[in-house]
Parts: C-alpha cells; sequence; structure tokens
C-alpha cells in the first residue's frame, strides 16, 4: 500500500515541477512548490475519499500531517509580495493580506479537525477543507 502511495505522490510531484518549470523568481518558485505541495497531499486525501486509492490510514495521516505544515507555512511564503510571469497569485493576496492569512488559517484549522481513522470521516472532512480551499483561490488565485 505505502509503495502504492509514494509513487503516486512522486508522479504528482512531476507533474508539477513541470508546471513551473521556467519561473524566474526563486520566491515564486518556493511558493509554487509549497502549493505543489498542498495539491499532492489534497490529491491523497481525496482521492482516498473518491475511492481512487484504497484506505490507508498512514497515507492519510501523512498527508493531514504535510497539510497542517503547509497551512502554516503559507504566510510566509507569500509576505513578499515578488512576481513572476507564470505566478497564479493575484495582487489582491497584498492588498487583503489579514484575510489572506486567515483563509490559509481557515485551512489548517479544517485540516486538523480531520478525522483519518475511517474512509468516512475523511469523506466528511473533504468537504469542509475543499471549502476553505475554494474560498481562498476564489479571490487570490488566476486561472480558477
Amino acid at each position: 500500500m505505502k509503495i502504492r502511495y509514494l509513487t503516486f505522490v512522486a508522479l504528482i510531484a512531476a507533474s508539477a515541477a513541470l508546471a513551473h518549470g521556467g519561473v524566474k523568481d526563486p520566491q515564486v518558485k518556493a511558493r509554487m512548490d509549497l502549493m505543489g505541495s498542498v495539491k499532492n497531499n489534497m490529491a491523497v486525501l481525496g482521492d482516498t475519499a473518491k475511492g481512487a486509492l484504497a484506505f490507508d490510514p498512514d497515507a492519510v495521516e501523512q498527508a493531514k500531517a504535510a497539510l497542517i505544515e503547509n497551512a502554516a507555512a503559507i504566510p510566509a511564503a507569500f509576505k513578499s509580495p515578488a512576481t513572476d510571469p507564470k505566478s497564479e497569485a493575484l495582487p489582491a493576496i497584498w492588498q487583503n493580506w489579514d484575510d489572506f492569512t486567515a483563509k490559509a488559517a481557515d485551512m489548517g484549522r479544517a485540516v486538523a479537525s480531520v478525522n483519518v481513522d475511517s474512509l468516512e470521516s475523511v469523506q466528511t472532512g473533504m468537504r469542509t477543507i475543499g471549502q476553505t480551499c475554494g474560498a481562498c483561490h476564489k479571490l487570490y488565485r488566476m486561472d480558477n
């Protein structure tokens, strides 16, 4: 089970790396890498919730822990309004900094509240997590 999980995460990470090719600003690259980690770990939870991945308590716990860390890292990663043509971050992030960081904290709390002991609880938790991601992307990310 763990080998399939690691292969899955490696494939997602490789596709994220290709999508971030050509980024010139190192701060933007770091932000994109962080958000790529969010995407990869959300995929583990989401694909588990949908049944595309078999329920693996260790894998969902690892994804949950990584997402909590990711959410906590978002404010520091976005503190500087660095830009790059490949960036999907909108200027509204820095114009509404308090709201943006509150949304990152909301995501962290939503992830932390998910009980990963059963498939049903992961499925229920994904709805809440997805709402927090959507609330932020709607306002602060290009090409939604």
